[in-house]
């Protein structure tokens, strides 16, 4: 297992008086929602580990090595940090990945990676790190996206996963409630990060016919994700549901998805369909 450590000035003392330090696991802590949620976590005294295929430059987080797609390396890296941590608290899932593609012509290969980093590996790190949790209680929270709520067009498999993902957290919940391990499932909608750019995108000649609306799809996708919320806003949302005694099942973030979430309830579902058309296809 390779294994590094970073510092970072923005460190201070634990919050809790002293007494046992709480740690927590983040996987996918090198950039985005994950890196900024480390970077406040330690602000408050938690000790940190990251678990992905690049390091986290913060200085004193620990990096540990891990694909999300592979079971085994996710799975090990989990049970090294654990068994490092000075008291372990809490898991938090950050990894993603997205894919414009129409469901048609979408490559088999593409959609199963798709499920093993977004839904897979959730489900992975759950059953991993429920062991080193269960004496103490703790939490553990999931990165969903409000996609799992609104369908978005031609990236249908990223809005499967993510509900997929809200289910397993919902059922989590009632499972580990008596071992008091608290899971949350946390809804971003468009967050300006790096992922907009890493987003795989089917060419014209893998589209075919549904080219041009791939193409509409992702830009529309792109302008909602850059001019939506900071990963820095995101991850104060994360912290106060991972520090909250009685964290919410399912948090959105930000007063807008709040609303719309209460809307996608309220509202029939052809007008969600009908907006969905109109955001995405024209």
């Amino acid at each position: 297992m390779e294994k590094t450590e970073k510092r970072d000035t923005a460190y201070t003392e634990a919050e809790n008086g002293g007494s046992e330090k709480r740690s927590v696991i983040i996987v996918g802590a090198s950039s985005g929602i994950g890196y900024e949620t480390a970077l406040r976590l330690l602000g408050r005294g938690y000790e940190v580990f990251n678990l992905s295929r690049s390091a986290c430059t913060l200085r004193h987080v620990q990096n540990y090595t891990a694909d999300v797609a592979d079971g085994d390396s996710l799975e090990y890296a989990i049970r090294a940090a654990a068994a490092n941590a000075k008291g372990l608290y809490g898991l938090i899932y950050c990894a993603g990945f997205s894919m414009a593609a129409p469901i048609e012509y979408a490559s088999e290969r593409d959609y199963r990676y798709l499920f093993e980093v977004n839904y897979f590996g959730a489900l992975r790190a759950i059953r991993t790190v429920v062991p080193f949790l269960k004496e103490k209680g703790g939490r553990i929270l999931l990165v969903s996206s409000m996609a799992s709520i609104f369908p978005v067009a031609f990236d249908s498999f990223y809005s499967s996963s993510k509900a997929a993902v809200d289910m397993l957290a919902k059922s989590a919940a009632i499972e580990l409630e008596p071992y008091r391990i608290r899971v949350s499932s946390v809804q971003p909608g468009g967050t300006s990060t790096e992922f907009t750019f890493k987003r795989k995108i089917y060419s014209d000649t893998e589209a075919g016919e549904y080219a041009p609306q791939v193409k509409r799809a992702a830009e529309a996708l792109a302008h909602m994700e850059q001019g939506g919320m900071s990963a820095g806003e995101v991850a104060k949302s994360v912290v106060a549901a991972l520090c909250d005694k009685n964290p919410p099942l399912l948090l959105q973030c930000g007063g807008w998805n709040k609303f719309y979430a209460v809307a996608k309830r309220v509202l029939p579902e052809k007008t969600s369909q009908y907006l969905n058309r109109k955001i995405y296809r024209q």
